[in-house]
């Protein structure tokens, strides 16, 4: 007799990300005109130089393995840039390649994980960084938020427990677009060496800061001794470079131990990046000022054109600080964020994200398998739009939601 699955993967719901996804492809696929305001994938490509490097490295061969750690070439452009741009002081013994900042925040989790440890994440937060929690094997505990989705040190320090290792920080925010300031960073940087935890600091929107300029995490550290470090900082070429299709990002590990364990942790999940990615990831570092300035122009372009229609119409408080995202609240309606969803895609053509699925709240038993899980109340009528995507598109689709919500109050249903 097969015995049922009993797995810690097992558990886990797939995210309210995938279920949209599939929704609206199934739809497109159906003949509908779908309006993606569902998925963070950006509307402009990547520059001719990037593309033309991974050709060339296809064309003349340069598709062998490379080392775990990645291209030497690459991590030393990076560590440059790092030093330059974010004040980080990193070394390229400390810096590894990932397919992907995604999977490099997963083997970064599976590096800091310890039986029975805990990790801070917070109430709203990025359905994935919950889920690779979950895998690496720490149990989460999700921390509330203060005004304006900001994190607050004291109801972190209240969620806290004696197995509490790591605090996850994310700023610019999925979802929120939440820009930390120095002062905050600062704060929860204190908490954080009181307590004697670890810290990610997911960047993955540095350059897509709206109103001040991003502030990395790690560079509150770049004067202390390697070994007295806690920051291990993820970062991607998916946002500010547009190379979401190549999946390319980088770990700047707080210290050499740090680094030498997640090389093992990249040894048995990857054997290395791919090799031609990694060029086209050489030609962006060395352009990378021209073009993130560009990418980030034209996103606060759909965010000062496309939003204030939703703060006009009493959707959204104001316009996200940072990131690719809007949470909008459409109370309204009347409906709940998964139904307002589903009938916006199938009367508007009008894809967007349930927001609920970011608040997500697990009740894990002692194997770290989710026995049964909620959402937070305050959460049921929460979305969140991509204002990444085509400008008309977007201007069309957050036009078509506003009059849904209209439709829906006036009894439209």
């Amino acid at each position: 007799m097969r015995s049922e699955l009993q797995s810690v993967a097992g558990s886990i719901p797939s995210s309210c990300l995938l279920r949209i996804f599939r929704a609206a492809e199934a739809s497109a696929a159906g003949g509908a005109e779908v309006i993606k305001l569902h998925v963070g994938d950006p509307y402009f490509d990547p520059s001719g130089v990037v593309s033309g490097a991974f050709i060339d490295a296809v064309r003349r061969g340069d598709t062998k393995y490379t080392g775990v750690e990645g291209l030497p070439a690459l991590r030393e452009a990076l560590v440059d840039k790092l030093r330059t741009d974010n004040g980080i002081d990193s070394a390229v013994s400390r810096l590894l390649i990932s397919p992907g900042s995604c999977q490099g925040l997963a083997a970064l989790l599976q590096s800091l994980a310890e039986p029975g440890a805990e990790i801070l994440l917070p109430e709203l937060h990025w359905p994935v960084h919950l889920q690779q929690s979950l895998l690496a094997g720490f149990r989460p505990v999700l921390y509330p938020l203060g005004p304006g989705f900001r994190p607050d040190p004291e109801r972190i320090e209240a969620a806290a427990t004696s197995n509490t290792r790591v605090l996850l920080i994310n700023s610019p925010a999925n979802p929120t677009g939440v820009v930390l300031t120095p002062e905050e960073i600062t704060a929860l940087l204190a908490l954080a060496r009181r307590r004697g935890w670890q810290v990610i600091s997911d960047e993955a929107y540095e350059h897509f800061c709206y109103e001040r300029e991003h502030v990395s995490v790690a560079s509150f550290e770049r004067d202390l001794p390697v070994g007295e470090r806690i920051v291990h900082s993820v970062f991607t070429f998916s946002k500010s470079f547009a190379m979401t299709g190549y999946r390319l990002g980088y770990v700047a590990l707080a210290d050499e131990r740090a680094a030498d364990v997640m090389k093992v942790v990249q040894e048995a999940n990857i054997i290395g990046t791919s090799t031609p990615v990694q060029h086209a990831g050489i030609a962006a570092v060395a352009g990378r000022s021209g073009a993130a300035a560009a990418n980030r122009k034209l996103v606060q372009r759909n965010r000062d054109v496309a939003l204030p229609p939703l703060i006009r119409a009493g959707l959204l408080r104001e316009l996200p600080a940072g990131g690719w995202y809007a949470m909008v609240d459409v109370a309204r309606s009347g409906l709940d964020a998964e139904e307002f969803a589903l009938r916006l895609l199938e009367r508007k053509g009008v894809a967007v994200v349930p927001g609920n699925g970011f608040a997500l709240r697990p009740d894990v038993d002692e194997r770290g398998r989710i026995r049964s899980h909620d959402y937070a109340p305050w959460s049921r009528h929460l979305i969140r739009v991509a204002f990444c995507v085509d400008p008309a598109w977007l201007e069309s689709g957050v036009l078509k939601l506003i009059e849904f919500v209209d439709e829906c109050a006036g009894g439209a249903r």
